[in-house]
């Protein structure tokens, strides 16, 4: 088999990684002396269940492979999964060498009225996770140790480029696909992060938006970066087909739903009653969301169906994700039963249709965050929380958000699929299409 340039340079370039990594001190915390905690503030309870999270978050990733690969046609199984499954190595080197910094280093941004908001981190933070050690962190983690902090921080970062990857499935070539998932992690995904997450982020301290476990962050802009991939990728040739395996399906939203308890109630940062409102308003979202879904469907003429129980729990989890720790149980019931009908008639929508999002990425994941993001703004719990607590201030600030986060996330997106069309073609030939991407880019198949 031939070897291109690409692949050499990509060796390269994991070598100079794995290389350089020597050069930097792990324990270099004089830099940011000032911003930690002594060890005796660790709680113990915190650190036993943040650890667990985030194992259950990292569950995620091959949760999702699963999910995506049961819906595509049995050529393309190993192909589509093996994109989910791949985030976890490429997205973790990028996040150790610069993500982490670009996303909760020192903002660099822009002065309003004398007050300094973050746009991105520097990324001489945190660089090779140097300055990341053992104790916490006063402000984003003060009761467990920073290294956990970011470990736990890096899993949302390694299952967002995982979701897009439904819009383009069966089409794109594999070198490609690894390009734009780190030019999407370095220019889209830390960015969003630290102006949301940050304490010093635009987003968060400006605008105030209220985002607690990622609808903003990671399903909205895993959403719009899926409908730009798949209009600039284009359609299939042949769009039509029967799902590969709907036990799959029905394996991966399982694990999706047992991880994203991580996803939510994790991102408490602490075992805590916050934690278990999360817990509770997750489940009973996903529950009613799934319901809804399937009963909706059957009142429009369409079977009652595995696929859609599956489609419609996911599109719960992803709607109360930004308000799941803000909302009540009462609440959860509602976003989820709303959030499945909106979505439900979007995937359905014959305009829609015309663009090949393969797994209606944008559909559930995009339209789920952006319903959670309004549904948050209209029914968080406190003081001028939101629009039916006093907050009508809030609540437009988070409109004026989801505009500037939506216009962001798609022509960002719609930009860095061009540059990488220009580099390294980004749709693999109509011969390859045909053969069924696990054959012609990886040379395995399903027996």
């Amino acid at each position: 088999m031939k070897v291109g340039l690409k692949w050499i340079v990509s060796f390269s370039i994991i070598t100079l990684v794995a290389i350089g990594g020597l050069f930097w001190n792990p324990v270099a915390d004089i830099p940011h002396t000032g911003e930690f905690l002594s060890e005796d503030k660790i709680v113990g309870a915190d650190v036993a269940w943040i650890l667990a999270a985030a194992g259950l978050v990292l569950l995620m990733t091959p949760g999702l492979s699963f999910f995506y690969g049961g819906m595509v046609g049995r050529k393309n199984v190993i192909s589509t999964m093996l994109q989910s499954f791949i985030a976890l190595g490429v997205i973790s080197l990028v996040w150790v060498v610069v993500g982490f910094s670009l996303s909760f280093g020192n903002s660099l941004g822009i002065t309003i009225g004398g007050k300094h908001y973050g746009i991105i981190g520097n990324p001489l933070s945190y660089p090779f996770f140097c300055g990341v050690g053992n104790l916490p962190h006063k402000i984003m983690a003060p009761t467990i140790p920073f290294i956990l902090f970011a470990l736990f921080q890096m899993k949302f970062a390694v299952i967002t480029p995982a979701i897009i990857t439904g819009s383009f499935a069966e089409r794109v070539r594999f070198i490609s696909y690894l390009l734009f998932i780190v030019l999407f992690s370095i220019f889209i995904y830390t960015p969003l992060c630290h102006m949301v997450w940050h304490p010093d982020g635009l987003l968060n301290k400006y605008f105030g938006v209220k985002d607690f476990a990622g609808g903003t962050v990671v399903h909205m802009s895993a959403g719009f970066a899926a409908l730009a991939g798949a209009m600039v990728v284009g359609n299939r040739k042949n769009p039509h087909h029967e799902p590969s395996n709907i036990p799959y399906v029905l394996l991966g939203t399982g694990m999706l739903w047992f991880g994203w308890f991580g996803f939510n109630a994790g991102s408490a940062l602490s075992a805590s009653a916050s934690a278990a409102t999360a817990f509770g308003t997750t489940t009973i979202a996903s529950a009613s969301a799934m319901m809804t879904w399937i009963f909706f469907d059957r009142i429009n003429g369409r079977s009652v169906s595995a696929l859609g129980a599956c489609i419609g729990a996911v599109v719960g989890l992803v709607a109360i994700t930004p308000g799941c720790g803000f909302v009540s149980i009462q609440e959860s019931l509602f976003i989820g039963f709303i959030t499945a009908i909106v979505s439900n008639i979007m995937v359905n929508w014959k305009a829609l249709k015309k663009v090949d999002d393969t797994l209606d990425v944008f559909a559930c994941h995009g339209v789920g965050g952006i319903m959670g993001m309004i549904l948050t703004a209209v029914f968080a719990h406190g003081e001028n929380a939101s629009l039916l607590h006093g907050g009508i201030e809030v609540f437009l600030h988070h409109m004026a958000a989801l505009v500037l986060v939506s216009i962001f996330t798609f022509f960002g997106s719609l930009l860095l699929y061009k540059i990488t069309n220009s580099m390294i073609t980004l749709r693999v030939s109509e011969e390859s299409e045909n053969k069924g991407l696990d054959l012609s880019q990886h040379e395995e198949c399903l027996q």
